[in-house]
């Protein structure tokens, strides 16, 4: 099985990505971890990172930008739009899909991510008020104007991934996945009979806990995330997990299980898991 993947058939990046989420963005002390995390990643030899305006309302794009900018010409950097940020009384955050506010939100990340187009762009939920052809359809007039390289879409059914690729190819999807959430098959199965990238968020917790998960990190001398990534990544060619830490002994440690490798035994034993 390749350790590589081309997203869209044309941007090729390692299968083992990072998650970018759980990168504070300050204060100073805190922030230089960060920092020192986001380049180690890179490093390591990662060419997948992800984030979203809704990590920290653009800091942590920016964040990724005081770290990595210019940003090497192998690393992907993948970002999300379609929330925003709560307003009083309410406290929580709100799916927008709005054509004008997610034209507004990819003309903001283009700025902050100091580049002229985003290769990868995922609406990060689809928005039920909104159409989704509107959604989508903005999303492809922008890559049409050159703002956009590829669209990918996060938390999907099979039927708005249908939908969806009615309007526009579609690169990638973003849901949640690991070794015991496999609420999504149907759609990773539909993402690899069409070659479309899986990128499962929260691709190692609660997976861990599992006692067979332990079984075999045993046997293998690894952790249970290594075992929980190593799954991931047997589980179809289009899947790239995107792990995220705060912590560089971490990061090695998930970066190292595109190394593992699982027999077709130790394989089925997880599998039976679920």
């Amino acid at each position: 099985m390749s350790d590589t993947f081309r997203i869209g058939g044309a941007i090729e990046v390692g299968r083992l990505g990072f998650g970018a989420m759980q990168l504070p963005t300050g204060p100073a002390q805190v922030r230089e971890n960060s920092l020192a995390v986001a380049r180690r990643a890179v490093e390591l030899g990662v060419t997948l990172i992800d984030t979203a305006y809704m990590y920290g309302w653009g800091a942590n794009e920016e964040l990724l930008v005081e770290a990595l900018h210019p940003f090497p010409d192998d690393v992907l950097v993948t970002t999300k739009v379609g929330v925003v940020p709560p307003e009083p009384p309410r406290g929580d955050a709100a799916l927008c899909g709005r054509p004008e506010v997610l034209r507004d939100q990819v003309e903001r990340a283009l700025r902050r991510l100091r580049t002229e187009r985003l290769d990868l762009l995922q609406l990060h939920r689809v928005d039920p008020e909104v159409p989704l052809a509107d959604q989508v359809g903005t999303l492809r007039d922008l890559r049409d104007e050159g703002k956009i390289g590829h669209i990918g879409l996060s938390e999907v059914t099979v039927a708005e991934l249908d939908e969806a690729r009615r309007i526009v190819d579609i690169a990638s999807v973003q849901n949640r996945y690991n070794l015991l959430d496999r609420e999504h098959d149907p759609v990773l199965d539909a993402c690899t009979a069409a070659g479309i990238a899986f990128l499962p968020w929260r691709p190692v917790l609660p997976a861990t806990t599992a006692g067979e998960v332990a079984a075999v990190a045993a046997e293998l001398d690894a952790t249970p995330a290594q075992v929980a990534l190593a799954w991931l990544l047997a589980r179809s060619p289009v899947v790239l997990p995107i792990p995220g830490t705060a912590s560089i002994r971490h990061l090695e440690e998930n970066v190292a299980a595109a190394d593992l490798r699982l027999t077709d035994q130790q394989r089925a034993r997880l599998d039976a898991t679920a």
